[in-house]
């Protein structure tokens, strides 16, 4: 048993296969997953997980050298764009339009779905290269 870190086994998995360039996304409720993409789906409830919360916690495990964010986010979810980029410290960011950034998920990995309801929070991580 692990004493501590990523304790669901699906996404200690898929943290531990990511590679140079491989694509992540942690999404709120409402985001289609593509059919072929590997769905980690820890929603339970309106607002839980945390989306925040669950974003921090994977951000301590990968190395990622690019987010992508919908522009929209700014805009629409303004205290959510703000904390999303407070996470990311110095995160280099794109933005995308929302259409654009759900077409680019098909390329993912996997999504991690939380219970996030607020709009256009979903971030597309890249991974980057711990050496």
């Amino acid at each position: 048993m692990l004493k501590g870190g990523i304790l669901n086994p699906q996404i200690a998995h898929t943290l531990a296969s990511l590679a140079h360039m491989d694509t992540l996304v942690v999404s709120d409720a409402g985001l289609p997953i593509p059919k072929g993409t590997e769905r980690i789906d820890l929603a339970w409830k309106e607002g839980e997980p945390k989306y925040l919360d669950v974003l921090s916690e994977i951000l301590k495990h990968i190395v990622v050298e690019k987010a992508i964010l919908a522009n929209e986010l700014k805009s629409v979810s303004p205290k959510m764009h703000e904390d999303i980029v407070a996470l990311l410290g110095g995160i280099p960011i794109e933005y995308v339009e929302h259409t654009n950034l759900k077409a680019q998920t098909e390329k993912a990995k996997a999504i991690i779905r939380t219970g996030e309801f607020t709009p256009y929070p979903s971030v597309i991580l890249v991974c980057g290269c711990a050496y």
